[in-house]
Order: C-alpha cells, then structure tokens, then sequence
C-alpha cells in the first residue's frame, strides 16, 4: 500500500466486537455495499465482487445494503458474493424506504415490515438476516408500532437482530420499549458530529451501539475530491449541499486538514478519517462504501491506526463541530 510514493506499513488485525447489549459480533470495521450498485456513478459488477470477496480476506466481514439500494439490485449482488460462503458474513440489511409511482417515499406500517422482509430474503438467498434495520421512521406510524412487528420476525427466525437508522432519542426510547434494538445507524464523521449532542449518549444509554455511515464525509475526506469535476455527472453528491462549487470550496479545508495530519502521522486521509470514528469508542464501528479492492484495503488499516489523547485534542480542535459548509441532505 502506498500513499504520495511512500510505502505504508499499517499491519491490519480485524477483531470482532460487541454490537449491542443483545449478543451481536461484527467485525470492528463493516463495509458500505450501497455504491456499488446506487447514487455514486458508473457500477461494475465484476470489481464490485472482487471487492465483496477481498472484504471477506481481510476480515472485513459486516456488510450493509438496503432493499432500496438499486432498488433492490444490491442485496442480489451479496447474495451473488456469498455463494457458499454465506455464513462468513454479517448481514444487515434495511427496509422502509421504497419508490411508489417513481417517488421516493417512507413506509413503516406493521403489515409492510414481514413483507418487505421476506422480499430481502429471497433476494439475498438466505434463512435469516442478521442486521434488520428500520431505514428511517415514518413519521405516519409511531415507531413502536413498527418496532413491535419487528420483533416478531425474531420470533420466525427470519432475522437475527434489530435496529434503527436516522433515529432520534426519543425513537430509540419508544422502539426499545416494544424491540430488542442493538444498533443505530446514523452518519457520523469529523464533518458530521450531530449525534455527539444527545443521540451517542442515547444509545449508550440504552445499550445501542453505533454503526457510522459516511464516516469518509461521502468520500471528501479521503481527499479524492478536490472539485465536482472529480464525480460523474449521475452522481447523487452533485446534488447534495455540501458538494456545491461554493460549499466544495470552503469545506476543501477541511480535507486539506485531514490530509496534513495524516501526512504527520505517515497514514491516508481515508485511514485517519476512519481511525478518529473508531476511537470514539467500542461501541462505534463504521461502514465505509467502497467499489474498489484498492480504496477498500486503505481503509481497513485503519484499525491498526491510534490516537493518543494529545492527537485527538488537536483534531478537536482541528475539526469543531459543525465546521462542514452545507446541509446533510
């Protein structure tokens, strides 16, 4: 592996951790599968298996898709990736989230959980998914509600274990009432700390552990993206806020940052982006997208990578909350 010429020698030893109160074992670094079918440019299915397999190699074995991903395309490529193999991974996959009449919208009725579930099995050719997560709660349907249907599929065998994404306080509180939730899936990256003012204490709280997605901000904090010219022109991000000529302007500095303090610490912008996520505790981990064998074995040295408190006082102070030009979304 090499970074501006320089050979880089981070040894990679993927352990597994705790993913909850409720008995969940992942590998402490997951892998984002959703580019490799949706939102980020041109896919190759081929390079995308190559990559699911190489995952596999490095111990990288706690994947994440959604139903909507594609739609639907990219749980059929890790069920592709898993022939044979399907008990070396981790599963999670998302429902609640689907297109009706070419529009996007939310859906959390009880009567659709056990449906859209049973959908994500035969697509993903397996018994049980290990992951299940609500993708984002309806705001027509109190989150109990759909957390209790949820928790009968642990009941049918058809899922493992439960979760949420995009949730608030409140939501975690109310599902966890009616469900066994082991994770929350939220972005989080030194450009978007929203959770750190009520939510992560929630879930430790509770018992949730966090799965971060985004933890690259998008890919802008590996430092691959110096402008829009650098995204195909289908692209979700040129749509996205914070990758607006100006936004892309101002939050350059915050890249430019994450690459000098990398450089100090003889490791890749991707590495240290990660490595800050990860230290924010056992109970984080983080799911990188990647479609590539080579960004995807960048990021997994990341676990090698430490902070002393020293190097996490000047990130801090590097990387205030809030510094990121542009809504999420």
């Amino acid at each position: 592996m090499r970074y501006n010429g320089r050979k880089l020698t981070v040894r990679i030893y993927m352990q597994t951790i705790p993913l909850g109160k409720h008995g969940l074992e992942i590998s402490r670094l997951g892998l984002g599968c959703m580019g490799m079918s949706a939102l980020y440019g041109e896919t190759n299915e081929d390079e995308s298996l190559r990559t699911l397999r190489r995952a596999l190699e490095l111990g990288i074995s706690f994947w994440d898709t959604s139903d909507v991903y594609g739609p639907h395309t990219n749980e059929q490529l890790i069920a592709k990736a898993l022939q044979g193999r399907r008990d070396e991974a981790v599963i999670a996959s998302k429902f609640g989230l689907r297109f009706d009449d070419g529009k996007l919208g939310i859906c959390g009725r009880p009567e659709y959980v056990k449906q859209a579930c049973e959908a994500s099995l035969r697509r993903l050719q397996t018994d049980s998914i290990d992951l299940y997560y609500l993708h984002r709660i309806d705001p027509q349907v109190p989150v109990a509600e759909t957390a209790g249907a949820m928790a009968q599929l642990i009941d049918e065998g058809k899922v493992r274990y439960l979760g949420l994404s995009e949730a608030s306080s409140a939501d975690l509180q109310s599902a966890s009432q009616e469900a066994p939730i082991s994770a929350l899936q939220s972005e989080y990256s030194l450009w978007t700390r929203d959770i750190e003012a009520e939510i992560l204490a929630s879930c430790r709280e509770l018992g949730i552990g966090l799965v971060a997605y985004s933890p690259l901000g998008r890919g802008f904090l590996s430092g691959l993206i110096a402008s829009r010219d650098d995204l195909d022109d289908d692209d979700w991000r040129r749509s996205n806020p914070r990758f607006t000529a100006d936004s892309l302007r101002e939050n350059k500095r915050l890249a430019d940052r994450v690459q000098g303090l990398a450089a100090a610490k003889g490791i890749t912008p991707a590495q240290f982006a990660l490595a800050w996520v990860l230290a924010q505790g056992n109970d984080v981990t983080a799911i990188p997208g990647t479609k590539r064998v080579s960004y995807l074995e960048d990021n997994a040295a990341a676990v090698s990578v430490r902070f002393s408190e020293a190097e996490l006082q000047e990130i801090e102070h590097a990387f205030p909350v809030g510094s990121a030009v542009g809504a999420r979304y």
